[in-house]
């Protein structure tokens, strides 16, 4: 199997760097303008043709879950006051091609560890992508482009691993992960062949000043590769650490440098800005 239909998000997160916020609702059912964030992913998902979804979660997260099922009550209240335009809404979270299913991580042992656990889930040698939901990915003021989208695209072209990528400022790389594309750097929506990844390099050390972003589409062998992975960086088994197994194998692993923009709203700070340009964006008057 070669189409990417299934799109993994890890839900299982604390929410630390968001608390208070996040004490009592899970970090993305945080709303960003008039939605919660995990619907703004989901919605990214579906714009680039998945539309299975699981959902990587844990006990406190129903929430989520909730989020995406149909509320009949609601509805029969809504339909009896003739509020159709918000039928609409309701019905918009959750199209009838959206496919959603939920595992739940029995503890935290890291992102790769949570990405192994929807191993089952996928079919033999079936590809998937990773969107990891603390960041928004939107396109530039006027654009429709979808980065997610062109990266299965450039999957399906050249069954190479693809794992997006924007450029940071030089004293910014010790806090990312950054590839190394050998000098050669794609430029934006494009892909290039990638060597390795460094974990927070020093900048004088950084092989690029391309970071790693938290969307990939991945082939299955990424899950076998999980399945023996011993813990790295935090003693936590990483993704980037079973990527880097695939690229000695000499397996194609690419990076997609992105066109549009991001928004890093598992912190207080990003979530503000992305609240405030996206709601100006949007047309409220804030």
């Amino acid at each position: 199997m070669t189409q990417v239909r299934k799109a993994i998000i890890p839900v299982a997160g604390f929410g630390t760097r968001l608390l208070p916020i996040s004490k009592s609702i899970p970090k993305e059912m945080v709303p960003v303008v008039d939605r919660p964030l995990i619907q703004h992913v989901v919605e990214e998902a579906l714009a680039a043709g998945i539309n299975e979804i699981i959902l990587v979660t844990r006990s406190g997260k129903s929430a989520i879950e909730d989020h995406f099922d149909a509320h009949a009550e609601l509805e029969d209240a809504l339909a009896s006051k003739g509020k159709d335009d918000l039928l609409k809404t309701l019905a918009s979270i959750a199209p009838p091609s959206l496919r959603i299913t939920s595992v739940r991580q029995p503890n935290a042992q890291g992102l790769g560890h949570a990405i192994y656990c929807a191993a089952h889930l996928l079919e033999k040698d079936e590809p998937f992508a990773v969107i990891l939901p603390d960041v928004l990915v939107k396109p530039q003021p006027g654009a429709n482009s979808c980065d997610l989208g062109v990266m299965v695209t450039h999957w399906e072209a050249s069954r190479a691993a693809q794992i997006m990528v924007e450029a940071v400022p030089e004293e910014e790389v010790l806090r990312y992960g950054i590839v190394d594309c050998l000098g050669n750097e794609p430029r934006a929506g494009e892909s290039a062949n990638m060597r390795g990844i460094v974990e927070k390099p020093k900048p004088k050390d950084a092989p690029s000043r391309l970071s790693v972003i938290g969307r990939y589409v991945l082939p299955f062998q990424i899950m076998e590769l999980l399945s023996d992975q011993p813990p790295g960086a935090g003693n936590e088994i990483q993704l980037t650490d079973a990527i880097d197994r695939l690229i000695k194998k000499d397996k194609p692993v690419q990076a997609f440098r992105m066109n549009g923009r991001t928004f890093d709203c598992g912190h207080i700070d990003g979530w503000l800005k992305a609240n405030t340009i996206l709601a100006r964006e949007a047309g409220y008057d804030v």
